[in-house]
């Protein structure tokens, strides 16, 4: 039952969180397909990688992530930044464009966290959170993002 649970609460994130891309993801120039969109909330999460950070957490090659970043760059969503240590380096940054974009999932969790807060007791909460803690910070370490 767990695991149902688990499995459908994932599922429902998913499925809303790609129902509000599609309405963004249009067919008209300058748009995200859907690759672009999700190779851009990598880059979100990566928080400023290098062209080659950003190809080895995909396990992809450094001309498939420089084709994505290139376009990712001419359609506005990413800039990229050069290292403040090695000039010959640069960083991934996001544009303000994006963080228009980025609000796609941003509300949907504000508007289910506000239905928590209203749904449990402080303690459930706490309890709650001290799980979802262990699950990022313990049960995921795959999914960890480098450090700098």
């Amino acid at each position: 039952m767990l695991e149902q649970n688990f499995q459908s609460v994932y599922e429902k994130f998913k499925l809303q969180f790609f129902r509000r891309l599609f309405s963004q993801v249009r067919e008209r120039e300058g748009s995200l397909s859907a690759m672009e969109a999700f190779s851009v909330e990598v880059i979100h999460e990566l928080d400023a990688p290098t062209i080659g950070q950003f190809a080895d957490f995909l396990g992809i090659s450094q001309s498939n992530a420089t084709y994505k970043v290139n376009s990712l760059i001419r359609k506005g969503y990413i800039v990229k930044e050069n290292s403040d240590t090695d000039r010959r380096e640069y960083h991934l940054k996001l544009s303000d464009k994006f963080y228009c974009y980025n609000g796609l999932m941003q509300s949907y969790i504000d508007t289910v966290m506000a239905r928590i807060q209203e749904r449990f007791t402080a303690e459930e909460l706490a309890t709650f959170e001290h799980v979802l803690a262990v699950m990022s910070d313990e049960l995921m370490p795959e999914c960890d993002v480098p450090k700098k």
